[in-house]
């Protein structure tokens, strides 16, 4: 018996209609999709895997090696901005309501997703204790505490109070999204209404030291949600005025200016830390550059990347499509997925180099595997979610 796997030489004129009308859709999809969003999203994704292993060689060439911020700054940013993208219009459209409604239902998803993640990385990490009997791959991690079996650990991480290494940005996120609702309901009347009591709680929150408690107790949350909320807010409001924000003259030149002077002592940052003998250059405060409390400099920083990406990069240029473009757009589509497996990835990745050493080849081994894995898991998304079709790379023209 033989099975004739030839296609046939012409579909029939029903599926061609229906593949013309396929094509068309996608098509269409792409022209009002800003795949510069899901670009830069993928890519800071990518940055997060690699930024959380530690002592790895390719976190010399993440975006902290040559700006004042990284790729935190840059996922609350396009988080912010898309967010007004998808929710503004539902108040809109169907009603204050069932805005709210539609964006609680987001921080309810992301809730349960950080407890999940929070279960596999709890696991990951007692796996690893177990086969290399160190308890300080747990302390290195910070969360020593939940596994020494204190019940009201539990409850700390349920109040999203408890945050070990490497899970601390999405608690951060479902912070912001609870705020979400009210600014844009002030920002319906005026894009200033919303911007200037952020400002107001971000300078109080540098100057008073207001943040949020954490557990054990004394420890508070590592990005501090009242600071980091200005940063979200500004991304609110380009989403909200979109192609109507009045770009004053000159922005893109000093934007730039900027850019390049941060590139330049960052980089130098860099190498006078890997390399002794190179002198540092710019001994400036840390409290500049502070993480938590999300200093002038590092929203400066990101703005002004954002400025030259909005400026120079066509909203869906032929490289988005290309073959090393289009696997980071597809990741970036898929945005919260694939960042809880960044966080189990880059645990597995220290265990494993842990075991093998830190060599280099074991090291480029682990983060292309990684990265790998990463874009096969929103291929396969992907793919489950346009019904079993494999995704297309599109074609801007």
């Amino acid at each position: 018996m033989s099975i004739n796997l030839a296609f046939p030489a012409t579909p029939p004129p029903q599926a061609t209609r229906e593949t013309r009308t396929d094509v068309a859709a996608t098509h269409k999809q792409a022209k009002q999709r800003d795949l510069r969003l899901d670009f830069f999203r993928g890519l800071a994704l990518f940055f997060i895997f690699i930024d959380h292993i530690p002592d790895n060689v390719l976190s010399w060439f993440t975006l902290h090696d040559f700006a004042f911020c990284d790729a935190a700054e840059m996922f609350i940013f396009i988080s912010g901005y898309t967010a007004a993208l998808a929710y503004a219009p539902v108040f809109d459209r169907e009603g204050v309501a069932m805005g709210i409604a539609r964006i609680y239902r987001r921080v309810w998803q992301l809730y349960v997703a950080h407890i999940f993640l929070f279960m596999i990385f709890s696991a990951e990490v007692a796996y690893t204790m177990r086969v290399r009997s160190n308890p300080l791959f747990a302390d290195e991690l910070a969360i020593g505490d939940y596994l020494s079996g204190q019940g009201e650990a539990f409850i700390r991480v349920l109040l999203l109070q408890f945050q070990p290494n490497l899970l601390n940005i999405l608690p951060l996120y479902i912070a912001l999204l609870l705020g979400l609702p009210y600014l844009l309901l002030l920002m319906r009347r005026n894009v200033l209404l919303g911007l200037i009591p952020s400002a107001v709680l971000w300078v109080l929150a540098t100057q008073l030291n207001w943040n949020m408690p954490g557990y054990p107790d004394g420890r508070l949350w590592y990005f501090n949600p009242f600071a980091w909320q200005f940063l979200f807010a500004i991304a609110v409001a380009l989403g909200f005025l979109r192609e109507n924000v009045p770009w004053p003259r000159g922005l893109t030149t000093a934007s730039a200016v900027f850019a390049a002077v941060a590139c330049v002592v960052a980089v130098n940052w860099a190498l006078s830390s890997a390399f002794p003998g190179i002198p540092n250059l710019f001994p400036l405060p840390s409290a500049w550059f502070d993480k938590t409390s999300l200093p002038p400099l590092r929203i400066i920083s990101i703005l002004s990347l954002a400025v030259l990406v909005a400026g120079r990069v066509p909203k869906n240029a032929r490289w988005f499509s290309s073959r090393a473009g289009w696997p980071v757009v597809i990741c970036g589509q898929h945005s919260l997925e694939v960042f809880c497996l960044t966080i189990v990835l880059a645990v597995l990745a220290n265990f494993v180099l842990s075991l093998s050493g830190y060599s280099l080849l074991s090291q480029l081994t682990v983060n292309v595997a990684g990265l790998a894995i990463m874009v096969l898991f929103a291929l396969l998304l992907t793919w489950f979610r346009s019904g079993g079709r494999w995704p297309r790379r599109l074609d801007p023209a």
